[in-house]
């Protein structure tokens, strides 16, 4: 089966739209502040599905709202979070745990809906899952319990596996719950990561790739990180190159050849951000809507990645997951 493509309502997401947009006859536009850690060109179906749950509302960009980009690159730029909240939008939509401490930095008063976070308690994004904090509110995505998750899910794949190289962000600090959970889940299944290889910006990933690959370990797992992620290419090439079976913490990663990946539906978790939203501009306080944890899992499967790897993937593993690519 092949990645759905989401071709609808992505023409717009390339670095910035105006955020001065004339309001409709009779009605308020409202002003959206999006604060992307990525890059428009790799998250557009993500813009996508944000947007038209917006317009499923009767929130249309361009006629009664107006969204303002930011993108940070892959870099770690507060500044953006800034230079949003200088323009006064109504709300500020963000993902990932560094883009929602940036937002929530640069801001006390103005809303702000994470589309995506790992573990807000613990970052002190919100009180609370139950009563977050007074502007921020939005989805979690369980990342240390889903690092363990991730780590099973690569044993399975390869049953043979003693030793996993990690590759992080230290950056992150969520990542500090994701390899505690990683190396309780490597306990458990008596495998060993090593080495673990950090990458806080993209001239490191030479460093950390050499590390790797002189130490010769049986598969890679790659920490849930949006950084990362914005090098998703480079990092499947490496595995590719040095014929490593990975298991990484987003589908994106598969569709760009990765083998494997293990996540909460991001394409329902940025709906879900609409959601919010909505609600918000209708006048809901942030306080008063609970962070969310996703309910919809998707373990994909690159089967011509495996061939590649000469690898077999077990029948078992197959017949539960939710995508093959062939």
């Amino acid at each position: 089966m092949k990645r759905r493509e989401f071709l609808a309502l992505i023409g717009g997401t390339a670095v910035a739209w105006p955020l001065a947009v004339p309001a409709q006859q009779g009605g308020k536009t409202f002003r959206i502040g999006y604060l992307g850690v990525s890059s428009s060109s790799l998250e557009p179906h993500y813009v996508a599905a944000f947007r038209e749950k917006l317009r499923e509302l009767g929130r249309v960009d361009g006629e009664n709202i107006a969204i303002e980009y930011r993108w940070a690159e892959g870099r770690d730029d507060p500044s953006l979070a800034t230079e949003l909240v200088d323009l006064h939008p109504d709300i500020i939509v963000t993902t990932g745990t560094p883009g929602a401490l940036a937002a929530m930095q640069a801001t006390k008063t103005i809303p702000i809906v994470m589309a995506s976070s790992a573990d807000p308690v613990a970052a002190g994004l919100v009180a609370s899952l139950a009563r977050p904090r007074e502007n921020v509110t939005g989805f979690t995505i369980l990342g240390p319990e889903l690092e363990a998750k991730r780590l099973e899910l690569l044993k399975q794949t390869v049953p043979s596996l003693a030793r996993v190289a990690i590759l992080r962000n230290p950056s992150n600090p969520a990542v500090v719950s994701y390899f505690e959970a990683t190396k309780s889940a490597a306990q458990t299944l008596q495998i060993a990561l090593d080495p673990v290889a950090e990458v806080r910006q993209p001239d490191e990933f030479d460093v950390a790739f050499l590390s790797i690959a002189r130490a010769h370990p049986h598969a890679l797992a790659v920490l849930a990180d949006r950084f990362l992620l914005a090098h998703r290419k480079r990092i499947v090439e490496f595995a590719a190159t040095n014929k490593l079976p990975s298991m990484y913490p987003y589908r994106e990663y598969v569709d760009a050849g990765g083998l494997i990946s293990y996540a909460p539906s991001n394409i329902e978790l940025f709906r879900g951000a609409a959601t919010y939203v909505d609600k918000i501009l209708k006048g809901a306080k942030p306080s008063d809507l609970p962070v969310q944890e996703p309910t919809k899992f998707e373990f994909v499967v690159n089967l011509k990645t495996a061939k590649v790897l000469d690898l077999t993937i077990p029948p078992a593993l197959l017949a539960i997951a939710d995508e093959v690519i062939e």
